[in-house]
């Protein structure tokens, strides 16, 4: 049974990149549900315009890589609602090219977004979850979160960062009664293939048509046809969000349990092939 919040909302989630895709579906989820929403984005018209004007509902403009707005949103949230009980680290982009073809200001522009965003927010909205001594850090990570493919790389790289970040989090926060998950989404119908949501590397080299060259084509046409329904994510993370005990990592969508699953299964077949010499390393005494 939950507990009503004293202005009779079910929780208070903070969502960053809530004014489209994925984070918008999320916050019209969870305000559907009963929820007061703290929707941040750069653009905040753009929150208004997508979830309308409800005393439910608190737009924040949010840079992630901006460490004062990330102080001065969460000020505001609790000003407003008295507390937050969900973050979901959603903001984020993509980066399509093989790692020789990344440039260095596209990688470290998304590792700012990716990454260091997501942990300035993070760090921004802890304090008022110890002191509550409950909440629920939700981050939001992908299929190449758990396996990196070719074309995908630096992109897989941040989303690594994110479980590694995630799954100490859990370690640091469970004691104090807060929760820590990785939602790791296959490829859902979204825009996260469109260029509003992913950089494709300018640079083009020969050498890697058969491997990142094919998976830019193959982006192409997957987009919007991808198999994951968005709206059935969104469901699912209010289903999280009320679980007693969530998981450290909830993967979305048959893609992203093929996908574990067979990385799985190959790094025990390669650790059994080697495990002689990875036994040998240490000392006899």
């Amino acid at each position: 049974m939950v507990e009503l919040t004293k202005n009779g909302f079910k929780r208070v989630w903070f969502i960053t990149g809530a004014s489209r895709g994925l984070g918008a579906l999320i916050a019209e989820a969870a305000l559907a549900d009963g929820n007061a929403v703290v929707a941040a984005g750069r653009n905040v018209a753009a929150i208004v315009e997508r979830l309308g004007d409800s005393p439910a509902l608190l737009p924040v403009a949010l840079d992630v890589t901006d460490e004062a707005q990330a102080k001065a949103a969460v000020q505001a949230a609790l000003e407003k609602f008295g507390r937050i009980d969900v973050l979901i680290n959603n903001a984020g982009f993509g980066l399509l090219g093989a790692i020789e073809e990344s440039t260095d200001a596209d990688v470290r522009r998304m590792y700012d977004t990716n990454v260091f965003g997501l942990l300035t927010v993070t760090r921004a909205v802890l304090p008022a979850m110890r002191s509550q001594r409950a909440g629920h850090v939700i981050n939001m990570s992908s299929i190449g979160g758990y396996r990196a493919a070719a074309g995908f790389g630096a992109y897989s790289s941040t989303k690594f960062a994110v479980e590694g970040l995630t799954e100490a989090l859990h370690a640091e926060l469970k004691p104090l009664g807060i929760h820590a998950t990785v939602v790791e989404p296959g490829y859902f119908r979204t825009d996260f293939l469109d260029t509003s949501s992913l950089v494709v590397a300018r640079e083009v080299i020969a050498d890697y048509d058969a491997t990142s060259g094919n998976v830019r084509r193959i982006a192409a046409n997957l987009n919007h046809n991808q198999p994951g329904n968005p709206a059935k994510l969104a469901a699912a993370m209010i289903e999280l969000v009320d679980a007693q005990t969530p998981p450290l990592r909830l993967p979305l969508g048959t893609d992203t349990l093929k996908a574990i699953a067979d990385k799985n299964a190959y790094v025990a077949q390669e650790t059994e092939t080697w495990k002689a010499l990875s036994a040998s390393t240490d000392f006899n005494d």
